[in-house]
């Protein structure tokens, strides 16, 4: 049984999220704002934070800071309103470990607190820097670090269109996992370094792993390198190299953005996908 505090001013939510993780067998504990939610940890073992961002008195983010403070590896997970890519920004400094985005269901609630329980990676992304239009990061070699940052993206998308939103995240989460597990060979001591500009009529991702390369024409198992007459070609070579299924992250990007360029050597990319 786990100790999850929930930092919130909704009565309704507070009563939502608890009958939910309650029936797994969690202990809830409530406040109704960051000072609160201050107290409850000095007096309280927990462990997990959910914390809303729009709060009285301090927001989430600050209440983060002042966590960190006296209990810097405590586990955390961020309740965002739509458009609020302030607190996306504020919550990966403070090595949040997920993100919830309002409204969400009872399922996506139960993934990201188990999930979360379980492992945060993504508390060991190092933030170079967290303005919303300009972020750089680096990333631990861990697939489960792919899934908060996808949604840290999708918030940072805020203004966008759906599709534009889907297809930059889309284009992201394939090529971050394919830099994680080829280039950095699933070594959490290793790093990827991400950066995302939003510029007024295009968003831009550079992705650069810290391994040897590769040459994208020369990989049989991609699904962008299939000859035309047969489409799925690669799922064979895959199979014969006992590789997973999959393969086609490089082939999805490129039918999701504009433009797609790789580096001489091959451990760093960039795409663009044009919004205005």
């Amino acid at each position: 049984m786990s100790n999850i505090l929930v930092v919130d001013d909704d009565h309704a939510l507070h009563e939502s999220i608890g009958a939910t993780l309650a029936s797994q067998g969690h202990l809830l504990l409530h406040a109704r704002d960051g000072a609160q939610g201050m107290a409850r940890l000095a007096q309280e073992r927990v462990d997990l934070v959910l914390t809303d961002f729009d709060m009285p008195g301090m927001d989430g983010v600050d209440f983060l800071k002042q966590l960190r403070r006296d209990h810097p590896d405590l586990k955390c997970i961020m309740m965002t309103a739509p458009q609020t890519p302030e607190a996306v920004v504020g919550a990966l400094r403070e090595h949040v470990c997920d993100f919830l985005s309002k409204p969400f269901t009872q399922e996506e609630l139960t993934e990201a607190v188990s999930a979360t329980l379980a492992a945060c990676p993504s508390a060991e992304i190092e933030v170079v820097s967290a303005r919303p239009e300009w972020i750089e990061l680096k990333v631990p070699c861990d697939l489960g670090a792919v899934a908060p940052l996808e949604k840290a993206l999708a918030e940072l998308g805020a203004g966008l269109t759906e599709e534009a939103r889907d297809a930059i995240t889309l284009a992201f989460r394939e090529m971050l996992n394919n830099a994680i597990e080829h280039g950095g060979e699933l070594d959490p001591t290793k790093r990827v370094e991400v950066t995302y500009v939003r510029l007024e009529r295009a968003v831009i991702c550079w992705i650069e792993d810290p391994g040897k390369g590769f040459d994208v024409k020369q990989q049989e198992h991609a699904a962008v390198n299939n000859p035309g007459d047969d489409p799925l070609r690669h799922a064979l070579v895959r199979e014969e190299q006992g590789l997973r299924a999959g393969g086609f992250g490089i082939l999805l990007t490129k039918q999701m953005v504009d433009e797609m360029l790789y580096n001489e050597r091959g451990n760093k990319l960039v795409f663009v996908k044009y919004v205005g």
